[in-house]
């Protein structure tokens, strides 16, 4: 059984104004016995965008999969939306959901991976309408005429009919971001999604989540790159050790941080 703090989840039906979009307390991991996070607490507002930062292993990605409950937490809580995510909580007891429920859960919660993970035998098309019309079970006319519609969002109409194969990486990883907004989620998490891109490719993927900040979704993003924390984010946290270390405006962690070790990470990497 899990350590997670004893509190029951909100009504699903229940007003959430002023909730947070993601509330983390006192989260932990565990791989065998490498304890990979800490006790991570962070709140993250609807609207807002906060970028993650920290060395190699410091438990970022692990954290981002803890949110979705792609990593089952060992300890702790993770609230979406005012949701208890991947257990249910009641009378004093805690319990892992049942499958279908935590894909309900994940539904609401669009990821981006480093990796493209696109299906190679469909269409651009076909991989952005998949989800919508096999798990939301959206008509396929309306899939298709709100795919198109985020492919030009994300800059891609003219590649609709192509295959990943015939995409550069940063077109495929911006099909990517398409496929996850096709299934209108409330929160979307990105992980490191400029990492496995050549540096000239970077640029569109970015400027693609830059949009989506200016529209007001809500953002997690884990990256090294600096420039786009400092120029679109609303807080910068960095983490080491699998702890938050420090948190603040990127102005202020940026330019100066107060802890010695993001000190000496920023050192590394401006």
């Amino acid at each position: 059984m899990s350590t997670l703090e004893k509190d029951k989840p909100q009504d699903e039906d229940a007003p959430r104004s002023g909730v947070p979009m993601v509330r983390a307390r006192g989260v932990r991991k565990r791989f065998g016995h490498l304890e990979v996070l800490k006790g991570v607490d962070l709140d993250v507002d609807p609207g807002e965008v906060v970028v993650v930062l920290g060395p190699s292993g410091s438990g970022k990605s692990t954290f981002l999969r803890c949110v979705n409950h792609l990593e089952t937490i060992d300890g702790g809580s993770v609230h979406v939306d005012g949701e208890l995510i991947g257990f249910s909580a009641s009378g004093g007891k805690v319990r892992h959901l049942r499958k279908r429920d935590v894909t309900r859960q994940r539904r609401e919660i669009g990821m981006v991976f480093q990796q493209f993970n696109l299906f190679p035998h469909l269409t651009v098309l076909q991989n952005v309408i998949e989800a919508p019309t096999g798990v939301r079970r959206e008509p396929r006319g309306q899939a298709r005429e709100r795919a198109r519609g985020l492919l030009a969002k994300v800059g891609l109409a003219d590649k609709a009919d192509g295959y990943p194969r015939q995409l550069s990486g940063g077109q495929q990883q911006r099909v990517a971001i398409a496929r996850a907004l096709a299934m209108r989620p409330k929160l979307m998490l990105f992980d490191e999604p400029t990492s496995a891109l050549d540096p000239e490719l970077v640029g569109d993927v970015l400027e693609t989540m830059k949009t989506l900040a200016e529209e007001g979704l809500t953002m997690i993003v884990v990256t090294h790159e600096v420039g786009f924390a400092r120029e679109v984010a609303d807080r910068v946290v960095f983490m080491d050790g699998g702890v938050v270390v420090e948190s603040g405006r990127p102005s202020d962690v940026l330019d100066n941080p107060s802890n010695e070790r993001t000190k000496a990470f920023l050192s590394k990497v401006l």
